[in-house]
């Protein structure tokens, strides 16, 4: 297979949307010693990792996040910059490392983002999918699992075209999954049964997950000494064995490395110091 060569002395005007390399053909040819062989073009990797992030479900509110977009320094608390910039650099590492060069596959494990409200958990979650599948072509999938669970039952309706099935089949079979705000639902024994099937699919299957959760996986109180009943009370409240059965936060601990972002909400709200302040009207 040889590339086209235009004849000495001829102009040929080329597309300037068409790609420099391959012109639109998705194959360039390159030299073996022989007639050459033909490889696919950079081009259609970029174009299929389009196709991948555009197929990940990620919301339109988070489309845009990217690990060069989450701000650490914004904030004159060094405690809260330390974090900030701990999470960012965890995540940073975790995408220019998801392709395990010496065992030439990508990785098993995945990331466990802990922290209250508003500190950016969602941002570098959906920042790391984003990235992962734009620089590996990786077909990912963000899924809200509260907006999950209202979507399985409205597939009890006899009336649906959609199965529990077809619901769940991609999202246990997606390369990286992000399943945002682990714990935020009550915990029924059918919200248990649900999660126990993606997680321990995944787990089963070595496929790596990213969550994002409002609860603890530890409890600090136990290696301190208690300060008030109505605080420990809390702290017990706050944990994400309350949400969760013990074996699957045992297996979180196998299947995720947590990064947490133990930010005090009344020092630092990432919504409101950075968001708002983006969105701000000029005077």
């Amino acid at each position: 297979m040889r590339e086209f060569v235009p004849p000495k002395g001829a102009v040929i005007e080329l597309d300037p949307n068409l790609c420099p390399h391959c012109h639109g053909r998705g194959w360039r040819v390159v030299a073996d010693g022989g007639a050459g062989s033909a490889t696919r073009c950079d081009c259609q990797k970029r174009e299929r990792g389009k196709e991948y992030l555009a197929k990940t479900g990620i919301p339109e509110r988070y489309r845009r996040c990217r690990l060069s977009t989450f701000k650490t320094t914004h904030s004159a608390n060094p405690h809260v910059r330390e974090q900030l910039q701990r999470g960012h650099k965890i995540s940073q590492r975790y995408v220019d490392q998801f392709f395990d060069v010496k065992e030439k596959r990508f990785r098993e494990a995945g990331l466990i983002y802990i922290g209250p409200p508003g500190v950016g958990k969602t941002h570098l979650a959906a920042a790391v999918l984003s990235e992962v599948v734009e620089r590996y072509n990786v077909r990912g999938k963000f899924v809200d699992f509260t907006a999950l669970l209202h979507q399985i039952q409205s597939t009890f309706d006899n009336s649906s075209s959609e199965s529990k099935a077809s619901i769940l089949s991609p999202i246990v079979d997606a390369e990286l999954l992000v399943l945002d705000e682990l714990g935020a639902q009550k915990p029924t024994e059918w919200v248990r049964d649900t999660l126990y099937l993606i997680m321990n699919t995944r787990y089963t299957r070595r496929l790596p997950t990213i969550f994002t959760t409002n609860y603890r996986l530890d409890n600090v109180s136990a290696n301190k000494p208690a300060v008030g009943g109505d605080r420990v009370r809390k702290q017990e409240r706050d944990l994400l064995s309350t949400r969760l059965s013990e074996l699957l936060v045992s297996r979180l601990y196998e299947m995720a490395q947590p990064v947490k972002l133990t930010i005090n909400a009344a020092d630092w709200d990432y919504r409101r110091e950075v968001k708002m302040h983006q969105h701000r009207v000029g005077s």
